[in-house]
């Protein structure tokens, strides 16, 4: 039986008739079956690509050697017209198209480009006159204003007749002398309102009385071990009846506070024979050293006394531009080597300074540091150490500023600093805002170190020398117990 064709390759003849028909008749041929709509539009615009598609088709099988040899097999060559038909250039079939399809069209008819425009001579622009100028318009008079709006015109005054306005910025007051400066200074501390009304709602002598003084000792920052001693002594006592009421209760509490801050109200001693004697100045950042040395600068320049200031804190900003500015208020002389220079070397040229002149005191800034820094510490012995080279006595005095703000963390701070230089000496500053206060009665219980001031206001004269008796006045005064 005879081996048949695929549907497909039957329409090989077909196709082969349509790539070898002229250019012009291949867009109107149609043949039966799915490729007729296909050749139907090979050479229409939308697809002017689509009769190189099909060369496909005339591609032919590997031949043997034999069949290659007849006629018509691969090594027939084609010529140049036929590839022509056979794959006309999309110009060419465009234009094919448009003559099957569109038809002659008669071109419109061109019209002559006319003749070139002679170029114009440059016009001269002549220069307007000022008086063909507009002229500006003139301001409106305040008056006119005045009167359109019904207002009263403002003066307007030249402003060389304006008189500068002086801004007087508030200066505090220095506190009042003797014990009514420190009670108007305190009486705002934690400690004065921890007991105030204490005695008034507990009028009678028993425990719970006991145990909210006990509280308000905490509270203001006496200490457990100050407090326990000062409520276990009252205990004892009224149980022995010695109390008649809650007033004398608190007379013996002012008592017992005031014996346990006597022993350290020392004041400062200047030893005249030490030329000069020196004062170094410690603590830990923010306590107000440089303001203390300022404020000690006038209290001995009013006494009299030669001094000379050494700006040892070359570490924090305008720290020697400060102490320069308060050398130059109070006409003291400040040695300093500027912004990051050891600290040491400046205490030593201030020394030796103050030796040439026969100055009698030198105090000496040192920069804040915090007590738990092992190696900024051992900076502090460093300049002892060098102070001691030129004076084996120096420093004369070591005073340490305590803020009054600080609470129990003073304790730490003085028990460092005191191992590292031998601190001899106390400022307790800040006592005049919300200080507790309390921290004073445990600093002296524990270590026993001379209170040499307590600054209790802004002013240079409000740092006071330490009295135990106006200040525990101030802290607890007699009409509490009324």
């Amino acid at each position: 039986m005879p081996r048949q064709r695929p549907p497909m390759m039957r329409t090989l003849p077909a196709l082969a008739d349509v790539l070898a028909a002229p250019a012009g008749r291949r867009g109107a041929l149609f043949i039966g079956g799915s490729l007729g709509p296909v050749l139907a539009c090979a050479h229409s615009r939308a697809f002017p690509h689509a009769a190189s598609m099909f060369d496909i088709f005339r591609r032919k099988k590997a031949q043997s050697p034999t069949d290659a040899a007849k006629p018509g097999g691969a090594q027939e060559r084609y010529s140049v017209e036929e590839l022509a038909a056979a794959f006309p250039s999309r110009q060419a079939e465009s234009d094919t198209v448009e003559r099957d399809v569109v038809g002659q069209v008669e071109p419109a008819p061109v019209t002559p480009a006319p003749a070139a425009v002679e170029a114009e001579a440059p016009r001269t622009i002549e220069p307007v006159a000022e008086s063909a100028r507009p002229a500006a318009p003139e301001p409106v008079p305040a008056e006119v204003i005045a009167a359109a709006l019904e207002i009263e015109p403002v003066a307007v005054v030249a402003e060389a007749d304006v008189a500068p306005i002086a801004v007087d910025h508030p200066v505090a007051e220095p506190a009042a002398p003797g014990k009514t400066g420190w009670r108007d200074r305190l009486r705002g501390s934690a400690f004065a309102r921890s007991f105030s009304g204490l005695f008034s709602r507990h009028p009678r002598l028993d425990d719970d009385l006991l145990d909210e003084i006990e509280t308000a000792l905490i509270t203001a920052d006496v200490g457990v071990g100050a407090t326990t001693q000062l409520v276990e002594s009252l205990r004892k006592r009224m149980k022995a009846r010695e109390f008649a009421d809650a007033g004398a209760l608190l007379a013996a509490l002012r008592s017992d506070l005031v014996a346990m801050l006597k022993p350290v109200a020392q004041p400062l001693q200047i030893d005249v024979d030490a030329k000069p004697f020196v004062l170094l100045t410690v603590g830990v950042n923010g306590v107000g050293k440089t303001t203390t040395i300022g404020k000690l600068a006038k209290r001995f320049k009013d006494e009299n006394r030669p001094l000379m200031l050494a700006a040892g804190d070359t570490f924090r900003a305008a720290a020697v531009a400060q102490l320069q500015a308060w050398g130059d208020r109070n006409g003291v002389p400040v040695v300093a080597q500027g912004q990051n220079a050891d600290a040491a070397s400046v205490a030593f040229d201030a020394l030796q300074a103050a030796k040439a002149r026969g100055t009698q005191v030198l105090i000496a800034d040192t920069a804040g540091r915090l007590h738990t820094q092992q190696g900024l510490m051992a900076e502090l012995g460093k300049i002892k150490r060098v102070l001691q080279k030129l004076d084996t006595a120096a420093p004369h005095e070591v005073l340490m500023v305590i803020d009054g703000t600080t609470g129990q963390n003073a304790l730490s701070q003085l028990r460092q600093f005191h191992a590292a230089v031998g601190v001899t000496g106390l400022v307790v500053t800040k006592l005049d805002g919300t200080a507790k206060g309390g921290v004073v009665f445990a600093l002296a219980r524990e270590f026993g170190i001379p209170i040499r001031f307590a600054g209790i206001g802004e002013r240079p004269e409000d740092l006071r020398v330490f009295d135990a008796e106006a200040f525990v006045d101030a802290l607890l005064p007699e009409s509490l117990g009324a």
